[in-house]
């Protein structure tokens, strides 16, 4: 790739990229431009693509860096013809329109390059909008709540996917919360999905009614972890693994073990959590992808009664 600010073509995988304003700094407190996003996701590529490809994304674009204005683009952009999409009709609104889906290396790239630094793929693939590959719960702590808190919940969470034979994987969110993912890839509707995770976000709150809340009123969050099970819809997505985000420094969402979740709360240390893009390539490179099982394992929701 050229070191030219104007713009260059570069081919990828056997298709033509458009690069533009590779010197743009879209990190100020760090000096890092738009070169460094887009090598980040080329590096990248395979991890993310694993948690991506094939699924519709909305894609939460910082074209003038993350001091400036940013947004969360559903409707797909303009795009090269060889950039796929697929027609959303979401039932709660009636609109009709086409959603990007990150297929390859070359349309995240050029995804990169529109300045997305931050990738949220809707829990559906592309060609079964209806079927939810897996359940997920968004942890969210409201301060003086902490990352202490949330790894609290999130292992008790974990007892109760294991009581009903379900295995989950945990992520941090790239903030200061943690995603928890349990894997379907069988045939399951939002319907069921939804219901399931607002049972078992019903009996957390049950058990730890100090500390949990499902109402995502901010008047009732100070100091509880919200575990947000509204996710689970077909018109809602979430950053994927490994995807930046859009903060001061680029922070990421990084899959981590249950023992590293324990260890933050037995210990009151996020020493161990990574959090920077940095730590997502070293542990990738080291670990391989932690959350592969998302991807590869089959289960089957318990009935509802």
């Amino acid at each position: 790739m050229t070191t030219a600010t104007t713009a260059v073509v570069a081919e990828v995988d056997g298709r033509p990229v458009r690069f533009t304003n590779l010197d743009k700094v879209l990190w100020p407190a760090l000096g890092l431009t738009k070169r460094w996003l887009i090598a980040y996701y080329d590096r990248m590529a395979h991890a993310v693509l694993a948690h991506t490809a094939g699924h519709p994304a909305t894609l939460h674009r910082f074209p003038d860096g993350v001091d400036g204005p940013h947004w969360y683009q559903t409707r797909a952009p303009s795009r090269p013809e060889w950039v796929e999409t697929v027609t959303f009709r979401p039932e709660r609104t009636g609109k009709v329109f086409d959603v990007v889906v990150l297929r390859d290396r070359p349309s995240l790239l050029w995804a990169a390059n529109s300045g997305a630094i931050e990738l949220h793929p809707y829990l559906a693939r592309a060609e079964s909008l209806e079927t939810p590959r897996a359940v997920v719960f968004d942890l969210d702590p409201g301060p003086p709540a902490g990352t202490r808190q949330v790894a609290e919940v999130a292992l008790r969470l974990h007892e109760q996917l294991a009581d009903a034979r379900l295995e989950g994987c945990v992520k941090t969110s790239g903030n200061v919360g943690l995603h928890v993912y349990v894997p379907l890839n069988r045939p399951h509707t939002y319907e069921e999905t939804k219901a399931f995770a607002r049972s078992v976000a019903d009996e957390l709150e049950r058990q730890m009614p100090e500390l949990v809340v499902t109402n995502m009123a901010r008047r009732v969050r100070a100091g509880k972890v919200l575990v947000d099970w509204s996710q689970n819809d077909a018109g809602k997505s979430t950053v994927a693994p490994y995807s930046l985000r859009g903060n001061a420094i680029p922070t990421a969402s990084i899959p981590i073990s249950w023992s590293e979740v324990e260890r933050v709360m037995q210990r009151d240390d996020t020493s161990y959590l990574p959090v920077t893009a940095t730590d997502a390539i070293d542990r990738y490179e080291r670990l391989g992808d932690l959350f592969a099982p998302v991807v590869s394992l089959h289960q089957t929701l318990p009935e509802q009664v």
